[in-house]
């Protein structure tokens, strides 16, 4: 019931405002409901929903059992440096990490928290690439910025040069490799969510 007309308020400061758009982020990432989330907090839904709006401030009180209930760690709750991310935007020099579990492939999360879509860079050092096909529910684009690669994608195998772009149904197996002498640098655009996103993709 986000979208409900709420109450017109004087706004908070400018780190209130801050804070709370950073908290509403991370939320709508998980893709939690105020109400489920406020409850598992201990706190009231309006109480919540102020604190997003920046009308009020986050009580120390309430920065962990809200960390809790987002699965987070309570530091990023409370940064107020104006470079962080917000729902907007995501700096440079603050793209957080994706785990991976294939080897010699590194990601980076490129879109802010709470967008529709999972923007990363994948990069794949030479040897480096998925160990299996794989499928999952989405859709996906690419676009290889350095290097080549090979995409398979259903049984068919691809040579990917830079310039190159793909994109094809997630439910279709899918796998990759690096078998190149130079680092592949591929900007990857996924559907699902980034705590859906495979470590071997």
């Amino acid at each position: 019931m986000d979208d409900l007309p709420q109450p017109v308020t004087e706004p908070g400061t400018l780190a209130d405002i801050r804070v709370g758009r950073r908290l509403r982020a991370l939320r709508l990432e998980a893709g939690r409901s105020l109400a489920d989330v406020a409850a598992q907090a201990g706190i009231s839904v309006g109480a919540l929903s102020q604190i997003e709006r920046g009308v009020s401030s986050l009580k120390v009180r309430t920065i962990w059992p809200l960390a809790a209930a987002l699965g987070i760690e309570p530091s990023l709750l409370i940064g107020d440096d104006e470079a962080d991310n917000d729902i907007y935007c995501v700096r440079a020099n603050r793209r957080r990490a994706l785990p991976v579990h294939s080897d010699g492939v590194r990601k980076q999360l490129l879109s802010p928290p709470g967008a529709t879509l999972t923007g990363m860079t994948v990069e794949i050092a030479p040897g480096g690439g998925t160990r299996e096909a794989y499928a999952h529910s989405g859709h996906e684009f690419g676009y290889v910025m350095q290097g080549e690669a090979e995409l398979v994608i259903d049984g068919t195998s691809y040579r990917l040069r830079t310039g190159d772009s793909f994109a094809f149904r997630s439910t279709l197996l899918h796998s990759f490799r690096n078998d190149g002498a130079e680092l592949c640098v591929i900007i990857w655009v996924n559907t699902t969510k980034p705590s859906e996103v495979r470590g071997d993709e």
